[in-house]
């Protein structure tokens, strides 16, 4: 983790620029230098073993990547301080004594690091300087997977050896551990030569990182913080019954030692040769022509990181070419044919200042870190959520404490976990408020949830953020309505509940500061304008639990009448092909409650719309249908298209999935969509297409010739 610094050395944090890149620091002296590099190897050294040795790291990869940057600039710039080995150029770890050693007869290398666009361009110049600028040829892109470097060995088709990469030399014997991996075979095709080393690496999906964490916690134990690290931990156990039951998964990427294996021009046409073994490969490896389809693929998979069941953290690119990557050759630690460009970090390490709890809109009362700003996920991020009480438990993370912190693509920041090793021993477990910090009323225990939540229905959080929601685009659409004006409003005691914006004194809000004839005529037009939603709004906007605006839109024309529902029984609600016992329930309690139905009769006198859609007269011709529409169409817009489909019976949700009846497709349609319809083997329809099945009920087929995709 970030040390206790020596006087003038400022925390990798702040050698980090505003867009999170590292910035070396200027030194004052020769001492100072020569100090600071003994410094960074006894750091790395330990986090080596935390990482390699003890599956157990101390130290977020960037602020690791940081510190051996900072490492390689120093010895740059110095050389009479550089070394050949030690701390900054070794492959790995030295392997554990639990396990037998195991010599790699082909060394298992490590790669170097491009983290940005310049620094991959870098590399390229350097490999055209050694080529005499001869031509490179394509180039091979492959997804950096965060999991475990192994080499599985063949002999005559039959898997004899497993082993982790060590240090690179030498590695441990994992041999009855990997047997346990369904994804590899235990025996190759007929066609296997006599030897292969097979080397890749062992990783853990995310759907079973989150059923083993769901496993561990189920019988009291801390969760594991990340896919890695419980991959890591899985692999290395001394009971390979143990790992059996962890669910790890494995992709080929190389060859190590072969004998009998047939002779190839390039690098993807030896990926293809593992495959026709039956060995796993990934199948998003790529073969491009220059750095430009280097820079598409990158930015591609930058957009696809949350769409798979696994972990990358970049993209390895290759010289395709083996008679290439030959006279390239490598240095003691990394082939110079290959590189990892490393995307924007997602996980950081920094200090946790505090913790508070939020009251939301509902009541929910949501724990929350206030931390030491650190860049990560592309912003600088200084509070994180903690989720609920539950979790701050299983988590054990404490004020003072040095955290993980992660933000994935647009996830909200969450605390990972506490780094241990840097605990002081005084901190004490944080303990979860009893009041709500806002109206100071007592605080309750969702019954059979994890939620606390305030159930004081005045607290002026909840007054405030049922009239927020109201207000909101996907409710009555109140334009005029922001949170700042919400919230001076009901501090004001204009506004009680959602029914007193059709009453309340506008006059009163012309002598507030910031208010003028304009804007409040400008607010009274969009208070009238409301009135005339659609019932599905107004049922949304009502903030009834688990009533979304789908959920909305199809009660207001099920039963056609807001009057209607109020008579409906919690059986008739049920019926309802959609809804479902739990939401029916739900319904039936709020609009049996009797301050509810009051707030409905005021909204009634106010003039608010309470007739729903027609009945749509087509024949259901979709039902039992799921069809998702992605990209642009020329003769729908989004609703209209969604409308269609449930107009005629189906169902038009906004994700893909294995139930997806078709896909229809756009311009500039979501890649995460159309990957996951390919995935799947969905039919992928252009909008003709779209509208040929919303004539006949019946997806147009595709010939041999038109393929899949539009």
């Amino acid at each position: 983790m970030v040390p206790h610094w020596k006087p003038g050395w400022k925390p990798i944090e702040s050698r980090m620029g505003p867009s999170g890149q590292y910035a070396p620091q200027a030194m004052a002296s020769m001492d100072e230098v020569s100090a600071r590099v003994d410094e960074l190897r006894s750091l790395i050294d330990r986090h080596d073993v935390a990482y390699f040795e003890q599956d157990a790291p101390t130290i977020a990869d960037p602020d690791y990547d940081g510190l051996v940057r900072e490492l390689a600039e120093l010895e740059s710039r110095h050389p009479e301080l550089a070394v050949d080995t030690g701390a900054g150029h070794r492959v790995g770890a030295r392997p554990s004594e639990a396990f037998a050693p195991v010599s790699h007869a082909v060394s298992m290398m490590s790669l170097d690091k491009a983290f940005d666009q310049d620094e991959l361009t870098g590399w390229y110049d350097r490999v055209l300087r050694r080529l005499d600028g001869n031509e490179v040829g394509p180039l091979t892109c492959e997804l950096k997977f965060d999991g475990l470097a192994v080499s599985v060995r063949y002999e005559n088709g039959e898997m004899v050896r497993a082993a982790t990469r060590g240090d690179g030399r030498t590695g441990e014997d994992v041999s009855a551990n990997v047997e346990t991996i369904a994804d590899l075979p235990k025996r190759l095709g007929p066609d296997a030569p006599s030897l292969i080393e097979v080397r890749g690496e062992v990783y853990l999906k995310l759907s079973s990182f989150a059923a083993l964490n769901e496993m561990v916690v189920a019988i009291g134990q801390a969760p594991y913080v990340n896919p890695r690290n419980a991959a890591a931990g899985s692999l290395r156990q001394k009971n390979a019954a143990v790992t059996a039951t962890r669910n790890l998964s494995f992709f080929s990427y190389q060859m190590g030692e072969v004998d009998g294996v047939p002779q190839f021009g390039s690098h993807h046409e030896s990926l293809q040769y593992l495959a026709s073994l039956g060995l796993p490969v990934n199948e998003h490896a790529e073969t491009v022509a220059s750095m430009d389809g280097v820079s598409d693929y990158i930015e591609r998979f930058r957009l696809m990181r949350h769409d798979l069941d696994y972990e990358f953290d970049g993209v390895v690119i290759k010289i395709d070419d083996l008679a290439t990557q030959g006279r390239l050759g490598a240095t003691s630690r990394a082939p110079r044919w290959a590189v990892a460009y490393k995307l924007p970090p997602e996980e950081r390490t920094t200090k946790l200042l505090d913790i508070h709890v939020s009251i939301g809109p509902s009541g929910r009362a949501t724990p929350f870190a206030r931390l030491e700003p650190v860049f990560v996920g592309g912003v600088t991020v200084s509070t994180a959520t903690l989720h609920n009480e539950d979790q701050v438990l299983a988590k054990d993370v404490r004020p003072g404490d040095t955290v993980v912190v992660r933000r994935a693509g647009d996830v909200i920041p969450e605390v990972v976990g506490p780094v241990l090793a840097d605990r002081v021993k005084a901190s004490k477990p944080w303990k979860f408020p009893t009041n709500c910090p806002i109206c100071d009323q007592p605080l309750e225990r969702v019954e059979d949830m994890a939620a606390t939540a305030c159930v004081n229905v005045s607290c002026p959080r909840q007054i405030r953020g049922r009239i927020e929601h109201f207000v909101s685009r996907g409710a009555m659409d109140i334009e005029g309505f922001g949170e700042s004006r919400v919230d001076l409003f009901v501090t004001a005691g204009l506004l009680g509940d959602v029914s007193d914006i059709y009453s309340f004194d506008l006059e009163a809000v012309r002598e507030m500061e910031g208010f003028g004839d304009l804007s409040v005529q400008n607010l009274r037009l969009a208070i009238a304008e409301s009135r005339a939603r659609p019932l599905g709004n107004l049922l949304f906007g009502l903030r009834i639990p688990h009533v979304g605006s789908t959920n909305g839109d199809l009660l207001a024309t099920s039963f056609g009448s807001m009057e209607a529902l109020l008579s409906a029984d919690e059986e008739a609600i049920a019926a309802i092909d959609g809804v479902g016992p739990i939401i029916a329930r739900s319904v039936f309690l709020w609009l049996s409650n009797p301050g509810n139905r009051e707030i409905i009769g005021r909204l009634r006198d106010a003039g608010v719309n309470f007739t729903g859609p027609a009945r749509s007269e087509l024949a259901p011709i979709l039902e039992g249908m799921s069809i998702v529409v992605t990209g642009a169409l020329e003769g729908f817009s989004r609703d209209d298209a969604a409308a269609a489909v449930s107009d005629r019976g189906g169902k038009s949700p906004g994700s893909v999935s294995k139930k997806t009846t078709a896909l229809v497709v756009g311009e500039s349609p979501g890649a995460s969509k159309l990957s996951k319809a390919e995935d799947f083997g969905i039919p992928i329809l252009d909008e003709a297409e779209f509208s040929t099945l919303l004539k006949t009920g019946v997806v147009p087929a595709k010939t041999e010739e038109e393929g899949e995709t539009p």
